[in-house]
């Protein structure tokens, strides 16, 4: 019996499935007001968060998934970042500057 290898295109449809990131995943446009590290928090003021329903922009405390992601950045950077609810707590799953 002949094993057959699927073709490139169907590799590639999949590798594209598998790492497109779904609409609640977007990041969002912020700006860095404080970093704690110690506490393992960031403030961060920025626009409406439509997955958690808040329709106005505000300044909020989230905790950090990873305490390593605080060491990227400082009060003032404008950044991009995504939060998710774990445990209870908003907290930055993602970063970027």
């Amino acid at each position: 019996m002949k094993t057959r290898r699927p073709t490139i295109s169907l590799v590639l449809a999949a590798m594209i499935a598998m790492t497109s990131l779904p609409a609640s995943a977007q990041m969002t446009d912020g700006q860095v007001v404080k970093v704690d590290q110690s506490a393992g928090k960031i403030t961060i003021k920025h626009g409406p968060l439509k997955k958690f329903d808040m329709d106005e922009g505000m300044t909020m405390v989230y905790r950090v998934e990873d305490p390593a992601m605080l060491g990227s950045v400082k009060a003032g950077d404008k950044i991009k970042f995504d939060a998710d609810r774990i445990n209870g707590q908003f907290t930055v799953t993602r970063i970027q500057k």
